[in-house]
């Protein structure tokens, strides 16, 4: 597991050359989606591609995550070993047990409402205190109402601020960009910020974003 810090995750890979630009680029994660009917999916063979391409691309290559969600245990941990994959992000209402049954590291991501109260910011705190300590790391990201993955839109940064003052570990997701990163870490000091959308121009993934993005969230302030 990378050691350095903020982490940073490139979500949402479809080619072979988009994940070599983010791994050249120096990302800790990248992204690959198994997710049915989403935009962003890809086949096992082209997953396959890119991990065994990435796994070369230099001396500290990027772990490559799979994204899943709510999907029958026997096909996850298929993929996982068919594909060689790092890690398995589940993206919807995975339970403590499943994710104990993921043959790979486990990202949890857990949905914020952007409406949440203190009372909730505790429960949300709780919830990320009991993935985190059964060893699994946890994605913060905005609940959108039939959106199991990623929504591309952002939510209350003093919310992530007050769980990370807590001593809590997260990637922080949601509405980032190259524009706005370093300033989400200088305010909710997460251990890790994941971006998909926030790197794309019309829907596509855009080198010099991921390149700006990685540069900004690695020279921002702490």
């Amino acid at each position: 597991m990378p050691e350095k810090e903020p982490i940073v995750k490139i979500c949402g890979l479809r080619t072979l050359k988009d994940a070599l630009v983010a791994a050249q680029a120096g990302a800790d994660f990248i992204g690959v989606s198994f997710v049915p009917g989403t935009p962003r999916r890809v086949d096992a063979a082209s997953a396959k591609q890119i991990v065994a391409a990435v796994k070369t691309a230099g001396p500290e290559p990027p772990q490559v995550v799979g994204l899943f969600a709510d999907q029958p245990l026997d096909y996850v941990n298929e993929t996982i070993h068919a594909c060689d994959l790092d890690a398995a992000q589940l993206c919807d209402q995975e339970s403590l047990e499943y994710c104990a049954s993921v043959d790979a590291q486990v990202i949890k991501v857990i949905h914020v409402d952007v409406n949440a109260g203190q009372t909730a910011t505790d429960r949300l705190a709780e919830r990320v205190g009991r993935y985190t300590n059964a060893g699994h790391l946890v994605t913060l990201d905005r609940f959108m109402k039939g959106v199991p993955g990623g929504t591309g839109q952002g939510f209350d940064w003093d919310v992530a601020a007050q769980v990370s003052q807590r001593g809590l570990r997260f990637l922080l997701a949601g509405g980032l960009t190259p524009d706005n990163v370093s300033q989400a870490i200088a305010h909710a000091a997460p251990w890790g910020v994941d971006v998909s959308s926030g790197v794309e121009t019309d829907r596509v993934k855009d080198h010099d974003k991921i390149r700006q993005f990685i540069d900004n969230a690695r020279g921002g302030p702490r």
